[in-house]
């Protein structure tokens, strides 16, 4: 089946189409520059490695970090699980007194599923608990952290709700308490300034297709100085990337990781003021014409490019197959096939009806003012048309608060 989806895109946080410039520049290292990268004895392997020699400092450049620090991945799951499975491994090789891991209940699943991969191996795991705007409290971390913490591992953008976390001001109490700080940067990179070092981070993921970057590549940065911070890879092989991650690497990804995240970094902040409009835009255009409607997450300490909404009244799936020409989702791309309500909505107190009603709207480069206006115009609609069929609907309007009510089952 090849049929040309024309739903207008809002899901951005999912993934992104590839830029023109970056497909360019991979080309090449598909056709007649196709040599290994690691054949070291002919011009085809050299003509490859440094191209991927460039783009691990072009990486390296957007993070201010020495290209040395730079990993390549399959992608941000692969750079989290080597991070934080890697580390905890060569500390207890090391017989190390730190074997507490510390994160927060709003990380992506591959995080998560990590730290519980941690659990069953036996190391202690602290799952923090986030405050109602989605953001974590320092004075809630700062009370777990002692002698005994390996790693904290903070996402810098939240994939579903968009939230930014204070990266520095995590980084200085790791640092004030000797432990290892880990961001999954997949959603950060792009958004937000990412200076490594000025940040106290010493392990940062980071995904290409988030960026207008191909599928199937991403990058682990691992700080080599002032602290050289030490990993046991996951699988064997050839010793590829300084050992880390065996495999010979795809010159062509990482070309196009290099030319997304170079690109995404220039464009950043025009980006950021133009998506702002445009979100605004978008937000008054349903405020002005829906009552109850909820934002989820902080407002002022989020990307601009997302909104992360609540109707009551309606359910979320029927509010789905209302609104069939705009492609967005009800959570992250990972669980977006789950009925279950968002785990990171109800870690920050959403109730189970109003979760289950959310959308996860994203903007994105190609996003136009109009376009993004005709997507709310369209969402209005299809929540009237809704609410107008249901009976619950008429109760909340009354007042009735829905969680209180007792139903008789027949």
């Amino acid at each position: 089946m090849n049929t040309l989806c024309q739903a207008l895109y809002l899901d951005y946080q999912a993934t992104t189409p590839c830029d023109t410039e970056v497909l360019e520049g991979m080309m090449p290292y598909l056709t007649h520059s196709f040599g290994n990268p690691h054949s070291r004895t002919h011009c085809y392997g050299w003509t490859s490695e440094e191209a991927v020699e460039k783009a691990r400092k072009q990486v390296a450049s957007v993070l201010e970090a020495d290209p040395r620090e730079i990993i390549f991945t399959s992608g941000a799951t692969e750079s989290n699980n080597l991070a934080i499975k890697g580390l905890a491994m060569y500390l207890r090789a090391q017989n190390s007194q730190r074997n507490t891991y510390i994160t927060i209940a709003t990380e992506h699943k591959c995080v998560l599923e990590s730290f519980r991969w941690l659990q069953r191996q036996g190391f202690k795991v602290i799952f923090l608990p986030v405050k109602s705007d989605g953001v974590l409290s320092l004075e809630v971390l700062e009370e777990h952290l002692g002698p005994e913490t390996a790693l904290v591992s903070i996402m810098g953008v939240n994939n579903e709700i968009g939230v930014i976390q204070p990266l520095k001001d995590i980084g200085a109490l790791c640092k004030r308490y000797g432990a290892f700080f880990h961001s999954d940067a997949a959603q950060a990179l792009g958004r937000i300034p990412l200076p490594v070092k000025q940040l106290g981070i010493h392990l940062l993921s980071i995904s290409s297709h988030k960026i207008y970057g191909p599928k199937g590549i991403g990058a682990l940065y691992i700080e080599r100085r002032p602290i050289r911070v030490r990993l046991t890879p996951l699988f064997s092989g050839g010793g590829q990337e300084r050992g880390l991650r065996s495999g010979t690497l795809p010159t062509f990804l990482c070309v196009g990781l290099g030319i997304a995240a170079e690109k995404a970094e220039r464009m950043r902040t025009l980006e950021r003021e133009r998506l702002l409009v445009l979100r605004d835009q978008f937000l008054s255009r349903v405020y002005q014409a829906l009552p109850k409607v909820y934002l989820n997450g902080s407002l002022e300490k989020r990307v601009p490019d997302n909104l992360n909404l609540s109707f009551a009244g309606v359910e979320g799936e029927g509010l789905l197959m209302g609104i069939k020409e705009l492609a967005l989702s009800s959570g992250s791309a990972c669980t977006s096939e789950s009925l279950e309500p968002s785990y990171v909505l109800k870690a920050l107190g959403v109730s189970e009806d109003l979760a289950h009603t959310s959308l996860r709207i994203t903007f994105g480069r190609s996003t136009t003012v109009t376009q993004s206006l005709n997507a709310a115009d369209q969402i209005i609609a299809a929540v009237e048309k809704l609410r107008a069929l249901s009976p619950l609907w008429d109760m909340i309007v009354e007042g009735i608060d829905l969680n209180t009510v007792q139903w008789v089952a027949h």
